[in-house]
């Protein structure tokens, strides 16, 4: 997932110079774009010039680009891209980046950046204890204290994956749509697979979800997200917000966070005359 924050400038009163920071907290722009090992930088410099023209957005305004990657052999591939396409060197979520989270994972190099990042914009937004569900390739539960810290999680294989093992270690089951089937009864095979598909993995959710609940406390807050997350959160007993959009709000926090207080003033002053988008 991509997205384009615009810089907003608060002022003190009509004095720009008394403005304490400069935060990117208007989404002018999001898209989602697959991640393929074989693309060339000057592929992928293609593909991202092209959707900001098709949204009318200036590459030359980028001033800054963060990363949370969760494939290390494109770490490279991108942070080329943006120094030859845009002009910049990225933040990459690591170790050393300021998160503003303490993580009590016994290891917290183990992490994936993905996750960290939305469990700090679950904890802004929503509070903590909280529980993130991310439904991507794999899906994560990601736990959060009600003081602020990464406590851990779960993680289970993606219901695309579920899916496609079962297509591959069956002669016969075609691959289907994986969606909300209309009863849980199926009168067909296709019919009978997403049936099998939406409320197994639902069921699996719901399960772990129970569990975390207990062990956090009735008032744990959970909150969806990922490319499946409005398909199963809709229906779950636990999940009360799916947010889509929290990964990115997450990479906007920490890349605040991680900018020198000069370097916010004089972006206020830059914003108060034009706003600048970054992704």
């Amino acid at each position: 997932m991509l997205g384009v924050f615009e810089q907003v400038a608060h002022r003190s009163g009509e004095d720009v110079t008394g403005t304490e920071a400069a935060r990117y907290e208007r989404l002018v722009a999001n898209w989602r774009v697959g991640s393929h090992l074989t693309r060339t930088i000057d592929e992928y410099g293609v593909i991202f010039r092209n959707l900001f023209s098709m949204d009318n957005l200036e590459v030359s305004a980028v001033d800054g680009i963060v990363i949370s990657s969760v494939v290390p052999p494109l770490d490279s591939v991108l942070r080329q891209v943006c120094e030859r396409y845009f002009n910049t060197k990225p933040l990459f979520i690591e170790p050393g980046v300021k998160t503003g989270m303490q993580v009590l994972y016994d290891n917290p190099a183990e992490v994936g950046a993905d996750r960290i990042v939305n469990a700090v914009a679950a904890f802004e937004k929503y509070g903590g204890p909280c529980v993130i569900v991310d439904f991507g390739t794999a899906t994560t539960f990601d736990c959060v204290s009600k003081k602020g810290e990464y406590m851990g999680g779960v993680i289970c294989p993606g219901i695309g994956i579920s899916a496609d093992a079962l297509f591959q270690r069956t002669a016969r089951l075609p691959r289907v749509e994986i969606r909300k089937p209309t009863r849980v009864i199926g009168s067909n095979t296709v019919g009978s697979l997403q049936s099998g598909l939406y409320y197994g993995y639902l069921g699996l959710v719901d399960g772990i979800l129970e569990r975390l609940v207990d062990e956090m406390g009735a008032e744990t807050r959970v909150i969806a997200t990922g490319g499946l997350g409005s398909l199963i959160g809709t229906a779950s007993h636990f999940i009360k917000d799916v947010d889509e959009l929290l990964t990115l709000e997450g990479l906007r926090i920490i890349w605040d966070r991680n900018q020198p207080s000069s370097l916010r003033r004089e972006g206020a002053a830059k914003a108060a005359k034009k706003p600048a988008p970054r992704p």
